[in-house]
């Protein structure tokens, strides 16, 4: 489970991230809501270790990762797919998949796990298609199957949805569903798109300036004026 507790980050005199406190937890999705500019990309480097935390204490199995690296985080069980998918355009996807693996070592390193290309079935009819030349769909896609390919115990997505066709949007929500259904994984999914979010969320989190304004069970976003406060 991860646990975050008090986390403050600053950029030159901005207090970006204000006391933060949340948790993931195994088998359930977590969304973190909020308009652009909260810190919500922010906290996200920082649990990922790309920014180091001001203050606070980050959680992962009951030990405090403030110190690790990013690249220790994902041997932990991490995954991050950020925003903008930054796959590798002039890799295959089949190549793009294989640097998912690279916490694993000999056999376990060679091969894509079919459970990726049963999740998305379009990256095996493209796996020897270069990275760059898949619709921005597909290539979200691409971003998450990497991420899924170490192995994670906490995936963490940040606007997936983000310029992508509805019928794809459908069908990452469907993936997302399922990984959280197997109750070994837990989820952050931070998303503007309200609908995608309050379809899939089993708790929520709503983030403005850098503090957590709201949070409370997915089934009562409605009820509860979520997209009030979320809409731009």
């Amino acid at each position: 489970m991860l646990q975050v507790d008090e986390l403050n980050q600053y950029y030159g005199g901005s207090h970006i991230l204000r006391g933060l406190s949340f948790e993931a937890k195994p088998g359930e999705i977590t969304c973190l809501l909020g308009r652009n500019g909260v810190g919500k990309t922010t906290l996200l480097k920082c649990l990922m270790g790309l920014i180091p935390a001001k203050s606070g204490e980050i959680r992962w199995h009951d030990k405090v990762i403030n110190g690790r690296k990013p690249h220790q985080r994902v041997q932990a069980g991490i995954a991050y797919v950020p925003q903008g998918r930054e796959i590798f355009p002039r890799l295959t996807v089949e190549e793009n998949l294989l640097m998912g693996l690279a916490r694993f070592s000999g056999a376990q390193a060679r091969m894509v796990p079919e459970e990726i290309y049963q999740l998305f079935p379009v990256l095996q009819e493209m796996k020897g298609r270069r990275g760059g030349d898949l619709s921005g769909g597909q290539q979200q896609q691409l971003a998450i199957g990497r991420a899924l390919a170490c192995k994670p115990q906490l995936l963490i997505l940040d606007e997936p949805t983000e310029g992508i066709q509805p019928s794809v949007i459908k069908e990452i929500g469907e993936v997302i569903r399922q990984l959280a259904g197997k109750g070994e994984m837990a989820i952050l999914l931070v998303e503007q798109f309200y609908d995608f979010a309050a379809e899939l969320a089993d708790s929520y989190l709503v983030m403005s300036r850098g503090e957590i304004i709201q949070r409370g069970a997915g089934g009562d976003m409605a009820a509860e004026g979520v997209r009030n406060l979320v809409a731009i």
